[in-house]
């Protein structure tokens, strides 16, 4: 290809490329697979490689990349960057509104209302288009350059986009940008992300972080961009500080979406107080029941009109047109009453503390989880202490500190039990939490029916702990399979059951009596095999035969499926009470649907195993190719399997691989052999 030609390719595809990260990041639609954009990125990297003059600093290949920094650089900014005033409840905030109001003379005002993301805030200015400076808050007047570390996230466009006539037809004052635009925004990260690295970084070995915003900040704030470009980070803008005309917030965000800006969703522009008071209960109650994809600690409130809101001016570091309105505490100090110990379905004792009732979060906590006795060990725990207890949303309230300094000597040691209900509390080796192994004892029964008919497992409706308690006091039921046996006149006997709560009942439990395979290896509450693991065995399997029948080897094999789950497998199958339970729920009609068969391809019956960093694809998209023609990826390396698939720095499966003499295929060879049969 010419050079005059490279440079046309060059810009068209940079010009998609733009278009597609808008499509997903501010309008979040996705027009193409993830697989196909990389693709139009590889061919403009390749394109620049050839011809490294037509690298321009705008251009998507350039987010990562450079020498790393001594040091931080200072920057001026050049408006303050400002905080909030807080608020903690309906009456302070109606104090604040009224203030409001009455300094500009207003019957009312409209406000502009927008989650408050706890993450980081970020200054960005563009220069004729183009990112060219990212700074942290600082001092508010001063702040930290991190322009090579915010290049690194998607979200956040290296030149803004340039209008459709739509749109400026829309917004006329986008016709002619300034020279220097500045936003203001925050940087932070999904929950679901959060909890993927979390997880990734515990399975390493590697300690976790407690919160997104900590990530966010430590990602921005080091001199290398590489952990910044591997973080899931997002941007979305809260403020256009540059005047432009604008004339209120509200248009402010849409000409942030227009110049190619995320901006905070759940946003809404309100005429007042009432208003704005069933907003924040409407995200409140979202938040608490983790529908919000991000972590929120409160609701920014703004004076919608530019002209009012620089008309009311700022005190100290404060402006008086804007407010946070934050969520409920959510800790508080409590006195520790008693410790009672719950049995699990599996055998395991989680102590529970019973508390002097206290409000927090909303709600009035009286219990809260202690784990396990090496917890309350670590906090120093006494009854009759007086503790710090911490809840979020609909999450189990825990203590997290005891205030010493305040004992008076009356308080009395936290003992184990040693026995429940007769049957004797012990503590396996290796392990933390206690056990009592009769799986007669009722706590532990109830909990195992309860866990099995659970959403995840065979999702009965309706059917809740008491309901449980009365049929297994009564004799009802021994296990879950038992349900399928009940009769709407056994129901009526229960306490709470009439006509019409007995009929939708055993409704209920007919709707479940054809499960999935997967769902019913849940329901089952086979000890360390939860959903995840459930659903990868019944893809391997693909029947509860074909699991019976399962050998330690052969489970091993299994991608996620170390020894110590292998052999409770093996164990749980093995026990005649359980072979009666999946007997009894076929003998009532229950079904069991099968996986079917993966499509036959050029690696069925191979097993692979990836390890190290593969420079041309993810793991995940070397592990979709593999299946896609028919083959299995394994976590593990054992003499059955195929192919071990070696990156860069590999691990310990490289080396068992080659103790086991296993072939190993280097990423060339592996694509080639890719490349050879898709």
């Amino acid at each position: 290809m010419t050079k005059a030609k490279a440079k046309t390719r060059v810009q068209k595809l940079r010009e998609e490329i733009a278009h597609y990260r808008y499509q997903y990041h501010v309008l979040d639609k996705q027009e193409i697979s993830d697989a196909a954009l990389d693709s139009l990125k590889h061919e403009l990297y390749k394109l620049e490689q050839e011809y490294p003059d037509l690298i321009t600093p705008d251009s998507p290949t350039q987010r990562v990349g450079g020498e790393a920094l001594n040091k931080f650089k200072k920057v001026q900014h050049g408006a303050r960057m400002l905080s909030m005033e807080d608020v903690f409840s309906p009456e302070e905030f109606a104090v604040w509104y009224k203030r409001v109001i009455e300094r500009v003379d207003a019957k009312q005002l409209d406000v502009y209302c927008m989650p408050k993301l706890d993450g980081l805030a970020i200054s960005l200015e563009y220069r004729d288009g183009v990112l060219s400076v990212a700074a942290t808050r600082g001092n508010g007047q001063t702040g930290e350059d991190v322009t090579h570390n915010v290049r690194t996230i998607e979200s956040v466009p290296l030149r803004l986009r340039a209008p459709s006539a739509a749109q400026l037809k829309k917004h006329p004052l986008l016709k002619k940008l300034p020279d220097e635009l500045i936003v203001r925004g925050e940087i932070y990260m999904r929950v679901k992300d959060f909890e993927k690295l979390n997880k990734e970084r515990e399975k390493a070995g590697e300690s976790t972080f407690a919160n997104p915003r900590n990530v966010a900040a430590g990602s921005i704030r080091q001199l290398e961009s590489e952990m910044a470009a591997s973080r899931p980070l997002q941007f979305v803008a809260w403020d256009l500080i540059t005047d432009m005309g604008q004339l209120t917030h509200e248009e402010e965000m849409e000409m942030l979406n227009v110049l190619g800006f995320a901006t905070t969703p759940y946003s809404e522009t309100l005429d007042g107080v009432t208003s704005a008071e069933k907003l924040y209960d409407k995200l409140q109650q979202q938040r608490e029941k983790n529908k919000v994809p991000f972590w929120i600690d409160g609701m920014v409130v703004r004076v919608n009109n530019n002209d009012t809101y620089a008309e009311l001016g700022v005190v100290g570091k404060t402006p008086r047109g804007l407010v946070a309105w934050k969520f409920p505490e959510e800790e508080a100090t409590t006195r520790l009453l008693d410790v009672t110990w719950s049995v699990g379905r599996t055998g395991a004792l989680t102590p529970v503390a019973v508390l002097e009732p206290v409000f927090v979060a909303g709600t009035t906590v009286q219990h809260a989880s202690l784990h396990n006795m090496d917890e309350i060990e670590r906090l120093g725990l006494k009854i009759g202490d007086t503790v710090i207890i911490k809840k979020a949303g609909d999450i189990i309230p825990k203590v997290v500190q005891a205030l010493e300094k305040l004992r008076t000597g009356s308080e009395k040691k936290i003992k184990p039990p040693t026995h429940i209900n007769g049957s004797k509390v012990y503590r396996k080796e290796g392990e933390v939490a206690l056990y009592c192994d009769d799986p007669h004892v009722f706590e532990r029964r109830v909990q195992a029916v309860a866990y099995a008919v659970s959403r995840q497992a065979l999702d009965i409706d309706g059917l809740g702990i008491k309901t449980i308690e009365q049929l297994l006091e009564r004799g009802a039921i021994a296990t879950f399979a038992d349900l399928y046996g009940l009769t709407r006149d056994e129901l009526l006997e229960l306490d709470g059951f009439k006509d019409l709560s007995a009929d939708n009942l055993v409704t209920a439990i007919a709707d479940a009596s054809c499960v999935d395979l997967h769902r019913f290896i849940t329901a089952l509450g086979i000890k360390h095999v939860g959903g995840e693991t459930a659903l990868r065995l019944a893809q391997v399997f693909r029947t509860l035969d074909g699991l019976m029948r399962a050998s330690k080897e052969d489970l091993v094999d299994v991608d996620d499926v170390g020894e110590v789950v292998a052999e409770s497998i093996v164990a749980f199958f093995e026990a005649e009470h359980n072979r009666q339970l999946i007997a009894t729920f076929l003998s009532h009609g229950g079904r069991i649907r099968e996986v079917e068969a993966q499509r036959v391809g050029a690696f069925s019956g191979q097993t692979f195993v990836l390890t190290g960093t593969l420079k041309q694809m993810s793991r995940s998209e070397a592990k979709t190719a593999i299946e896609a023609l028919g083959g299995k990826v394994s976590g593990s390396v054992s003499k059955k399997t195929t192919y071990v698939v070696v990156g860069e720095d590999p691990g310990s499966k490289y080396e068992k691989a080659q103790e086991l003499k296993v072939d190993v295929l280097k990423e060339p060879a592996f694509l080639a052999m890719l490349a050879k049969h898709s």
